[in-house]
């Protein structure tokens, strides 16, 4: 009996030992059972996403995909498309982002669609947004880096479709809406989102992005913020099993130049990390009119802060004490 009784205790322990390690190495197990049921499947799903430009600068994700975890800042730029089948696309989001896989940090740089600045491979200035339409991801990366003096490593492209179906694939998201959204222009799509809502939909969240009544300004934050929830609805260990559907969703309706292998290994090095911290910043403006055009005209000293965060971010040498937040009054969050 006593025999009996000491194996009984040793299996309780040892039980316990097991659930505890579960629970403290639950990320670590997450990543195992990703390796093992998968992987391949995820890398299948990218490869459909993956499209390289035409630049000398693709070398980059060739160098980066040498490296199996990232210790160095990198730049992405991200844009939002309002794709429609086979319509002529803008970019109603473009965001360079920063990020620091080391520490979990992201800083992300938003400039509003309607910004005035010179389109590079046009000769003209325009909006912003239309880069995309005259000359796709790589007009689009040429005219950001032009417009804040940087170089972008990497790009990703989504359309409205795919955001919605993701952010349904998530479950929903949370968004601060405290008073609802109606849009009720003449011209444009008629919806309304209610406020106080524990979560929003897909369609719901897309409503919220490109709700057009106010000025571009404020749609620039409500995308950010948008972006904000998103990340941390995907960074839950419960949304990890629905990596390989939410890549499925993504197919046509997403593309980019990062390498699959770089993205997998990427996503298990922020999984297994700190958690993700992100720091959102908006290039204000002045909105102005040319031959009864509507256009945005940056801020000098926004756009000034904008290039001194990001040389901070992207330099390897800056400590995560001594990263650059955003003025108070020019923060967004």
């Amino acid at each position: 009996m006593k025999k009996r009784t000491k194996i009984y205790i040793t299996l309780a322990v040892v039980l316990l030992l097991i659930a505890g390690g579960s629970f403290l190495f639950r990320k670590q197990i997450a990543v195992m059972a990703f390796d093992l049921f998968l992987s391949d499947r995820v890398e299948d799903s990218l490869k459909k996403s993956y499209q390289p430009l035409d630049s000398k600068d693709n070398t980059l994700s060739k160098q980066a995909e040498k490296i199996a975890f990232q210790s160095k800042p990198f730049s992405i730029m991200l844009l939002g498309t309002d794709q429609r089948k086979k319509e002529t696309a803008r970019s109603d989001t473009l965001i360079y982002a920063v990020v620091r896989p080391k520490e979990s940090r992201v800083l992300l740089i938003s400039i509003p669609r309607d910004t005035y600045t010179e389109i590079i491979g046009k000769d003209k200035k325009d909006k912003i947004t239309h880069a995309y339409a005259f000359g796709g991801q790589q007009m689009s990366k040429d005219t950001m880096e032009a417009f804040l003096d940087h170089k972008v490593d990497y790009y990703a492209t989504i359309n409205f479709q795919g955001l919605k179906d993701a952010v349904d694939a998530l479950g929903g998201i949370e968004l601060p809406i405290g008073k609802d959204i109606v849009n009720k222009g003449a011209d444009h799509e008629k919806f309304t989102v209610k406020a106080n809502q524990p979560i929003y939909t897909g369609q719901e969240a897309l409503n919220y992005v490109r709700y057009r009544e106010d000025s571009d300004f404020e749609r620039t934050k409500r995308q950010q913020v948008f972006l904000d929830a998103v990340a941390k609805k995907m960074l839950n260990f419960n949304s990890i099993s629905k990596i390989s559907n939410l890549l499925d969703i993504m197919g046509e309706n997403f593309q980019t130049d990062m390498q699959p292998k770089f993205i997998i290994d990427l996503a298990k090095q922020v999984l297994t990390g700190d958690e993700a911290q992100i720091t959102s910043y908006t290039i204000m403006g002045e909105g102005m009119k040319i031959k009864g055009v509507y256009y945005d005209e940056a801020d000098p000293e926004y756009v000034k802060t904008a290039k001194a965060l990001i040389s901070n971010w992207e330099n390897p040498d800056t400590l995560e004490a001594q990263l650059m937040t955003p003025p108070e009054k020019k923060n967004v969050n």
